[in-house]
């Protein structure tokens, strides 16, 4: 089968070949200089006070995740039993860390037209019990942040996102993944931007920013400033501070190459998320009206990570058969990101309800696929979407 419309491609050129040289040249390949550079210039340019790198963006959660369990913030801190509402469509390590640290996972539905939250499902879900809510920005679509905001007003609920595959989207001129506590952002290949492997989580919290430090690595204090909310006051003495374990960590570590990469690709994101709007904006006016499928409904302005095709209810075709028909074509398709994930075997080890009926999550899961995205121009792609 030839892929002439591949799910991911290449955005690099001279400039990242010449970041990792760079690296090669300074003999200095774990995390260093070059990652410090690119997370001061992602917080910068998420106008978030803190960034810290990690080696995925599945790590990215776990970071958050944890981070909320070492917090010493009574409004922040999370226990074993408490309840996280998720949505029943995201990728797998949404929801893994949340189930490691022993938290009461509730599935509420999606919304077949955005793919994010189903605000009526979401505003039933939320109750006294509820202590944080996980929000997903799927496939670049931003959630209503407004909404979410007047469904947990004056109610003590912490919001962290996944914003892995939503890296550029904005809500009211404001970046998705600063909305909550903290947010993940990936750097994987398929990706918005790519750093081979690599995430990020953002936050404008201080003593989180401090325990992440802590956490990403060993649980040291080696990479804690001097004052901090973890030990108080380091000592001076490198000696004394290079094996010293305050918390229960990880390596979670990126490679310099990553972060030298970061440094390039960040300079491209505006015009790479220009590349795929444009694209979605071609796609909306395409398939507006479409015989066979919906399309996801954009929430402020998404930045488009792939295309979702969602069978209409009255076709008669089955997706197998539009998955074969879009092979034929050349198209890379996939299932929506894991689909109904509340269906998988794995959540037999999860501590976990659903929300009344997951009805949108499962039409997705069997009647749901998507196809690439890219940031340059692919009007040959969607026209031949057009007419299929």
């Amino acid at each position: 089968m030839s892929l002439k419309y591949p799910l991911a491609t290449s955005s690099w050129d001279k400039e990242e070949l010449n970041a990792l040289h760079r690296v090669i040249e300074s003999d200095r390949y774990s995390m260093g200089a070059e990652v410090s550079a690119f997370e001061t210039q992602f917080s910068k340019q998420f106008a978030s006070n803190f960034a810290i790198m990690v080696n995925s963006g599945s790590s990215a959660n776990l970071l958050m995740t944890a981070a909320l369990f070492f917090t010493k913030n009574p409004k922040l801190k999370l226990h074993r039993g408490d309840e996280i509402i998720v949505p029943a469509v995201s990728w797998s390590t949404t929801y893994f860390p949340l189930a490691q640290y022993g938290l009461h996972i509730k599935f509420v539905d999606i919304d077949l037209d955005t793919l994010n939250y189903d605000l009526e499902a979401l505003r039933a879900a939320v109750s006294d019990k509820t202590r944080a809510i996980m929000v997903v920005n799927l496939l670049g679509n931003p959630n209503d942040f407004d909404e979410i905001e007047a469904i947990i007003r004056d109610r003590d609920i912490v919001v962290i996102e996944d914003n892995c595959e939503s890296m550029g989207a904005t809500f009211n001129d404001k970046q998705a993944g600063t909305f909550g506590v903290m947010g993940s952002f990936s750097t994987f290949f398929s990706h918005h931007i790519s750093t081979m492997e690599g995430g990020v989580v953002v936050t404008d919290d201080e003593e989180l920013y401090h325990v992440m430090l802590a956490l990403r690595a060993h649980g040291w204090t080696r990479n804690l400033p001097k004052f901090n909310h973890i030990t108080g006051e380091k000592s001076d003495d490198p000696f004394e501070e290079s094996f010293k374990f305050v918390l229960p960590g990880y390596n979670l570590r990126p490679l310099e190459m990553s972060g030298a990469l970061g440094i390039e690709q960040l300079k491209k994101l505006p015009a790479l998320v220009q590349g795929r709007r444009a694209n979605g904006a071609l796609l909306q006016g395409k398939l507006a009206d479409h015989s066979k499928f919906i399309i996801q409904r954009e929430i402020g302005e998404s930045s488009w990570f792939g295309f979702s095709l969602v069978l209409r209810k009255d076709l008669s075709l089955k997706r197998s058969e539009v998955v074969r028909i879009l092979n034929a074509e050349g198209f890379e398709c996939r299932p929506i990101v894991s689909g109904n994930f509340a269906k998988n075997t794995v959540v037999s080890y999860f501590d976990y309800e659903i929300h009344g009926e997951l009805t949108n999550g499962e039409y997705i899961d069997r009647n749901g696929l998507f196809v690439g995205n890219h940031h340059y121009p692919i009007s040959d792609a969607i026209g031949i979407l057009a007419t299929i």
